[in-house]
């Protein structure tokens, strides 16, 4: 299984909600929607929410995570967005999907990057199932959730530097394999963890 690419993609949407929009300075918190357009796993989903704070944890930056329903009656100062398409589970039978597709993209308009992300749940899904094997199986969710993780944290990054660039190594690598997805740790690199707290530094010494 050749590794996957990520890009932004090129966009102009009207969403549910109004977010600020992507700034060269961030905040130490920051809230993620998330809107599931198809089927998921509460456990996968509670280990995609381990898994994405745990990697930006180094930066110091936490994630307070909103479903797309609860956000609307709420305001929140800073924002993103994360749709998901397709099913967010484990199923033991294989689906098919897109090889050539991305796994997930970030809104792009007028070359500036939106907070806006969408992941496609069935690549990741087939992605990582591709790297599975013997007693990976046992805990299958578990390893989806991982994946669905690093997806994640890849466009949040893309957000908070206002960046289409990509690291040389780590979860910000332009393409990821499926054993990469799936392997028991992926952090950002040391470079992408200096520019994300280079960032959130930024923000706060502005603030009155």
């Amino acid at each position: 299984m050749r590794p996957v690419l990520f890009y932004p993609l090129l966009a102009v949407s009207l969403v549910f909600v109004t977010v600020a929009t992507a700034t060269s300075h961030i905040p130490s918190g920051l809230t993620v929607v998330l809107d599931f357009r198809g089927t998921h796993s509460d456990s996968s989903i509670l280990e995609m929410e381990r898994e994405s704070g745990s990697i930006l944890k180094t930066t110091g930056l936490t994630l307070d995570w909103r479903m797309r329903n609860d956000a609307p009656s709420s305001a929140y100062p800073n924002l993103v967005v994360m749709t998901f398409n397709g099913a967010c589970r484990f199923d033991p039978m294989p689906q098919a999907y897109d090889e050539s597709g991305p796994l997930a993209n970030t809104k792009t308009t007028n070359n500036v990057i939106q907070p806006f992300g969408q992941v496609d749940c069935d690549h990741v899904v087939g992605t990582a199932r591709s790297a599975m094997f013997g007693a990976d199986y046992a805990h299958a969710d578990m390893l989806v959730g991982r994946a669905l993780g690093r997806v994640v944290v890849h466009e949040i990054v893309h957000m908070l530097t206002n960046s289409a660039e990509h690291g040389h190594d780590g979860v910000f690598k332009e393409s990821l394999s499926g054993k990469q997805l799936i392997a028991p740790s992926l952090p950002l690199s040391a470079m992408d963890v200096d520019r994300l707290m280079s960032v959130m530094s930024g923000y706060e010494s502005e603030q009155p």
